[in-house]
This record gives C-alpha cells, sequence and structure tokens, in this order.
C-alpha cells in the first residue's frame, strides 16, 4: 500500500485538471478554441482564461501573495464575462503563456505554505471566508474538474473529439456508426420515458 501524502496527492488532482482543460485545445484552429457553442457563449480558450483567473485568486490575493502583473480580465473593473472569452488581441499563446505564470504562482504558494495556512476569501461571505490552503486546494480542484467537463462537452461540440486524456479517451470502443446507432438508442428511449 501507498502511503498518502495529502499536499502531493492534492497537487496531483490540481494538475490533472489542469492537463485535461489545455488538451481540449490541442489541434484546434484559432477559430475553434474561441467559437462560442452554448447559448452562455461557453468557449474553450475562454475556460483556460477563467481557470487562469480562478487560480490567481484563490492561490494569490486569499493567502497575501499579490502576482505581481495586472491582468485587466480579472480586475474589479472588468466588464461582466470578460474572463469568459479571448478578445481578438489576446492570443492563444497569450492565453496559454498567461495560464502557465499563474500556475506556475499558484504551485509556489502550495509549495510555499502547509495545508493549514489561513487565508481570506475576499468574495465570500464573512461568515465563511476564512479558509485553509487544504481547503481551497479542493475547492479550486472541483471548480477546474468542472470547467474540464465543461470543455469535454465543447470540444465534441467542436469537431467530435472525446476523451478523458491525450492517448486514453476512455471511451468504449466503437465506430461513428456504432455511436450514431448508441444515440438513436437513447434518444428512442427517453422519447418512450417521456
Amino acid at each position: 500500500m501507498t502511503l498518502s501524502q495529502p499536499k502531493a496527492d492534492l497537487q496531483r488532482y490540481l494538475q490533472s485538471a489542469r492537463d485535461a482543460l489545455l488538451w481540449k485545445l490541442e489541434g484546434l484552429s484559432e477559430y475553434d478554441v474561441r467559437r462560442p457553442v452554448t447559448p452562455t457563449g461557453t468557449n474553450l480558450l475562454g475556460l483556460v482564461k477563467h481557470a487562469a483567473g480562478v487560480e490567481l485568486g484563490y492561490f494569490g490575493e486569499t493567502f497575501g501573495r499579490p502576482f505581481g502583473e495586472v491582468v485587466p480580465a480579472f480586475g474589479d473593473d472588468a466588464e461582466a464575462n470578460q474572463d469568459m472569452w479571448a478578445t481578438p488581441d489576446e492570443s492563444r499563446a497569450d492565453i496559454l503563456a498567461l495560464h502557465r505564470r499563474v500556475t506556475e504562482h499558484a504551485d509556489a504558494t502550495i509549495a510555499e505554505l502547509p495545508l493549514d495556512a489561513v487565508g481570506r476569501v475576499a468574495w465570500w461571505p464573512d461568515e465563511r471566508n476564512r479558509v485553509t490552503l487544504h481547503q481551497i486546494l479542493v475547492h479550486v480542484i472541483s471548480d477546474l474538474q468542472r470547467h474540464a467537463g465543461h470543455a469535454d462537452v465543447v470540444r465534441e461540440f467542436v469537431d467530435g473529439a472525446v476523451g478523458l486524456q491525450s492517448g486514453n479517451d476512455n471511451m468504449p470502443p466503437g465506430d461513428r456508426a456504432w455511436w450514431a446507432g448508441y444515440r438513436q438508442r437513447l434518444e428512442r428511449a427517453a422519447r418512450d420515458a417521456g
């Protein structure tokens, strides 16, 4: 049996969520990583930009560890949802580089603080805004995994690609015809039940 190392375990799951989210951009055109595919505008590059903001806030400001860069999309005067899409003057490379710098900053916070280090989430209600690094790691992992799930669905709508990670789609074997038949079966079952 492998002994648990709580901080290392949490960091591994955090990195897994990051990797899953970033992988969904691979091999797509500039248009396809930006294309809104839901009625609320969800898009792949916007999810990565938002994830950077999540980590910046929770592993930076919460623990009094300033990032050292001004990022307008995450400022108090940013327009609503500015962190959820890339403007035409923000390249994919810009956003991926920002994401990398933010995750390096977050990883430094995690490395330097004990799991019981106390921080304050300024945008949470007073009665629950005092937190530990452990709580924030769990919170951010669940948030990033949620967004990785969004990215799974968005990517499937963009080009049909599905899967857990590069080289391991974790899906039942089946070609397009098999999946079309499977979907039709589910549609019939839904209609019959409804």
